[in-house]
């Protein structure tokens, strides 16, 4: 029988190897991931339909929206796809963001009782999300054959998007999942992040449309919302590049998830020591 490696609690020792003990507990993190997928729709009428269901009805509501507001930007492209296309990565990221907030809490029980690197759990959730993205990506990819708008080369650069998609989603994902530890209000709170979130990212308007109406200076600061630039990079990677990519707001985008993802790990690490003696 294959021993397994030792592992030791020292005074300086978790910090220095936490993430060589990260690679270590893999198998957790494979195990949390698959639980979550496994609950998430168990005891369901329509089962995992639901990740179909709700961005389609979603980009329904959206394109009827968009014909009320009288939106007409010339375009080849038809409206149900640009908005599609828009709802592809914000529903992973608003599912992730959501799922690993709470992840600390709904594993309570495992936290306050056995040592392993918080980050897995986040993590996993964040995973987790990722099924449902393949899953409305199919649907993504009916509707192109039903308008006969197939992608070219530029699909090539969605898993670039799709990364800077996930690293939001983590970056974000941690820092509320540290402060639901320590402030149980924030779980009020996410779901307002998430319903104000759609409205103020390139969802239901495309960026050139926002930025035709309200100026360049506002759309300096639009760009500081990290989905702006991740949405832009799926519509023109989806729709041939017929789409306006403005790599000023996609740079902006890559920085504001930086700066996410580094500061989200220094407080969640910080916090991390605290987590079994609050939760």
């Amino acid at each position: 029988m294959q021993e397994l490696p030792e592992l030791l609690i020292e005074p300086g020792r978790a910090e220095k190897n936490y993430w060589r003990d990260l690679w270590r507990y893999r198998e957790l993190f494979y195990f949390l991931a698959w639980r979550d997928i496994l609950v998430r729709y168990k005891q369901t009428t329509i089962g995992i339909a639901w990740a179909v269901i709700r961005p389609l009805l979603a980009t329904v509501i959206f394109v009827f929206i968009g014909k009320i507001a009288g939106v007409n930007e010339a375009t080849e492209i038809p409206r149900a796809l640009i908005v599609m296309a828009a709802m592809l990565p914000w529903q992973f990221f608003s599912t992730a963001m959501t799922e690993s907030s709470n992840s600390l809490i709904g594993n309570a029980n495992l936290i306050s009782k056995v040592y392993f690197p918080r980050l897995v759990v986040p993590a996993g959730a964040v995973i987790t999300s990722f099924v449902d993205f393949l899953i409305t990506l199919g649907l993504m990819a009916v509707l192109m054959v039903w308008f006969q708008f197939m992608p070219d080369w530029h699909l090539l650069v969605l898993p670039l998007f799709m990364l800077l998609a996930l690293g939001a989603a983590l970056g974000i994902g941690l820092w509320l999942c540290a402060l639901n530890v320590e402030y149980r209000d924030f779980r009020y709170i996410v779901p307002f992040i998430v319903q104000f979130g759609i409205y103020v990212s390139p969802v239901i308007f495309t960026p050139s449309e926002i930025k035709k109406h309200l100026g360049e200076t506002f759309s300096k600061f639009y760009a500081l919302n990290p989905m702006v630039g991740v949405i832009d990079g799926f519509q023109w990677s989806l729709l041939r590049g017929k789409t306006v990519l403005d790599t000023g707001e996609v740079l902006t985008s890559i920085f504001v998830v930086i700066v996410f993802l580094v500061t989200g790990v220094r407080y969640f690490r910080k916090m991390e020591r605290t987590f079994a003696d609050v939760i």
